[in-house]
C-alpha cells in the first residue's frame, strides 16, 4: 500500500509540462513545500539520478527518485500529466503518469521497497487505466492507496 508514502495533498491531477526537465522541475518545486528542502536541491538530486539512466520504466510511467540528506521520512508525490511527454523511457513510449519518491540518505532497503511498491501498483493495468480516467485528486489518491488484490496475496 502507498498510503504511508503518499499524502492526499501530494497528488497533482493535471500537471502541464512540455518535457522531462520541466516535469522534474515542477515536481521539485511542489515537493519542496512538503519536505522543507530547497527546490533547487531536490531538482539537482533528481537530475543527477536521471543522468545515471532514465526513470521512465515503460507503459507511460516514470518514477523519478532521489535521496536527500535533509529529510527523515520517505515522501511520495503523484502527477498525472495533461499531455504525454518524452521521458527517455525504457520502451521509448511517452510518459503521462509520474510518481516522485524522495528518501532519506540512509534509507537503503526502504527506498528500494518503496520503488518496488510504486512500480507494482502503477504496472497494474486496471490501476493505470483508472488513474488516466480521472482528474479528481481525491479519486487519484484513493486509487493509489487502496489495497490491491496483488498486495493482499503477498
Amino acid at each position: 500500500m502507498l498510503s504511508d508514502l503518499l499524502l492526499p495533498g501530494a497528488v497533482i491531477p493535471t500537471l502541464k509540462v512540455g518535457n522531462k526537465k520541466q516535469a522534474i522541475q515542477e515536481l521539485a518545486a511542489r515537493a519542496a513545500a512538503f519536505v522543507d528542502v530547497p527546490e533547487r536541491e531536490i531538482f539537482e538530486t533528481l537530475l543527477q539520478r536521471e543522468r545515471l539512466g532514465s526513470t521512465g520504466v515503460g507503459n507511460g510511467i516514470a518514477i523519478p527518485h532521489g535521496k536527500l540528506t535533509r529529510i527523515t521520512n520517505l515522501f511520495g508525490m503523484f502527477a498525472r500529466l495533461e499531455r504525454s511527454i518524452d521521458f527517455d523511457a525504457l520502451d521509448s513510449e511517452p510518459v503521462d503518469l509520474v510518481f516522485l519518491i524522495l528518501a532519506p540518505e540512509g534509507a537503503g532497503a526502504d527506498h528500494l521497497k518503496a520503488l518496488a511498491r510504486v512500480a507494482r501498483v502503477l504496472r497494474d493495468q486496471s490501476t493505470a487505466q483508472k488513474l488516466r480516467a480521472t482528474r479528481d485528486p481525491a479519486a487519484l489518491h484513493a486509487v493509489l492507496t487502496q489495497p490491491s488484490a496483488s498486495s493482499n496475496a503477498a
